[in-house]
């Protein structure tokens, strides 16, 4: 039987067509395989916010989720089905759950390996306590553009409460919003909008824990909208031009913030709320935590932390240029921070962990410090303790043994104490979830 040779002119680049396709997923496939691995051996493989858990009976394959989620390579195709290749890149944007044809992607927090532990917070961002609300990453939205929204939805679910009742005028607040990062200042702005008397109180700067990222950094990815200004029409955006947008936006609209003043305590009373911070005490009907869950900095506990060279993150490496710094931790803030300062200044920098390697560090992470190492710009103390911090020195122990190192400033990067003891203290209910 004869092949009309017109069939197979039309067919030929057809199948051309299909077996591109068919390497290109599989170089996809072999990529996705290789990042799985990849933080599995890093130990990096449980997601640590908010996630998508996806249904290999509904998933097609398609994958549209991959190509919508705007953090790079979180997502892959294996077998023919969306897997979470790089969970703890993670950040929740749920951009894959909306890309979904079929409906295959849930977001949850938590999985059945590895629960996290969140606050009691109804659909109004009301805890438990009665007046005392939650918004934004200590609720387990770290995404910036979610935090924008709860501090807006949570601060108009309070402007409602208090409107149903009388207000009390003797208060110093109607609400107390504690925190200035992306939730705080969108319920901040949201309070004036709505007229209600507001404080804000910031322990630190403003930002946040954006304040804290790396300079450079991309921080935000997908455009948000600001009570009683609009919306901010940036889709990609640095650290620094975030933080000098919000600081315009602040003296724009006339919004007052206190730095500086930690919340010490928290207590409920009659009217509502008793805050206590260094240098007063305010009562009002109703307080909204905007705060991070990475709470308050872990310290060493050693002799000397409190000398005033001392810090908990790297801001900004150039004031570090020309000095001797001591980088305390193992994990992938104390290696970005020993890394940059290598790679952007001449300070002379030693990295001291207690571990003997850096497994729960990202790989790339892993490579720069192993480079730095490699080219002598960085000194690696593994397996070593610090014992004391002197105004010109630090005295390090590692296997009975005491070493002294000059020293001009120590960055201790050993995470931050959760503020679950403080909301418990409260009264707030604390959940474990697991993939739900």
């Amino acid at each position: 039987m004869m092949v009309d040779e017109r069939w197979l002119f039309y067919l030929a680049p057809l199948v051309f067509v299909v077996v591109i396709h068919l390497l290109m997923r599989r170089r996809s496939e072999r990529k996705s395989l290789a990042l799985l691995s990849e933080a599995r051996a890093s130990g990096l493989d449980e997601p640590t916010s908010l996630h998508p858990l996806i249904d290999p009976v509904l998933c097609i394959g398609c994958g549209a989720c991959v190509k919508a989620c705007p953090e790079g390579d979180v997502l892959g195709l294996i077998r023919g089905k969306s897997r979470l290749v790089a969970p703890s890149e993670c950040i929740g944007h749920g951009a894959c759950r909306a890309a979904c044809p079929v409906g295959a992607i849930t977001l949850v927090f938590g999985t059945e390996r590895r629960g996290v532990e969140l606050p009691h917070v109804g659909p109004d961002f009301q805890t438990n306590v009665p007046g005392l609300y939650i918004a934004g990453e200590l609720g387990g939205m770290g995404l910036i553009r979610n935090a924008i929204e709860q501090g807006q939805q949570a601060m108009g679910e309070i402007a409602g409460r208090l409107k149903q009742g009388r207000r009390d005028r003797s208060l110093d607040a109607d609400v107390i919003v504690v925190g200035a990062g992306p939730a705080g200042i969108s319920a901040s702005l949201a309070a004036k909008v709505a007229g209600l008397r507001a404080v804000t109180l910031e322990q630190e700067v403003l930002g946040g824990t954006v304040s804290h990222y790396p300079r450079g950094k991309l921080v935000m990815t997908a455009p948000a909208v600001l009570p009683g200004y609009g919306k901010m029409t940036f889709r990609e955006v640095g650290k620094e031009t975030l933080l000098d947008f919000w600081k315009e936006v602040i003296s724009r609209v006339g919004l007052k913030i206190d730095y500086g003043e930690r919340v010490e305590a928290l207590e409920r009373a009659d009217h509502g709320f008793t805050v206590r911070t260094p240098v007063r005490t305010l009562r009002a009907a109703a307080v909204l935590l905007a705060i991070g869950r990475r709470g308050t900095p872990r310290r060493l506990d050693v002799p000397g932390e409190d000398l005033s060279k001392v810090v908990y993150r790297l801001i900004d490496p150039r004031q570090y240029a020309g000095r001797d710094v001591l980088v305390v931790g193992g994990g992938d803030s104390a290696l970005e921070a020993a890394a940059t300062l290598v790679e952007e200044t001449d300070a002379r920098v030693t990295l001291a962990y207690r571990g003997a390697g850096f497994a729960r560090a990202k790989a790339k992470n892993r490579s720069r410090v192993d480079a730095a190492h490699a080219a002598g710009r960085l000194g690696l103390k593994m397996e070593t303790e610090v014992r004391r911090i002197d105004p010109e020195a630090v005295e390090l122990e590692r296997a009975g043994q005491i070493v002294r190192l000059a020293n001009d400033t120590v960055i201790i990067c050993a995470g931050g104490v959760l503020p679950t003891d403080f909301l418990r203290s409260v009264g707030v209910e604390i959940e474990i979830r697991r993939g739900r």
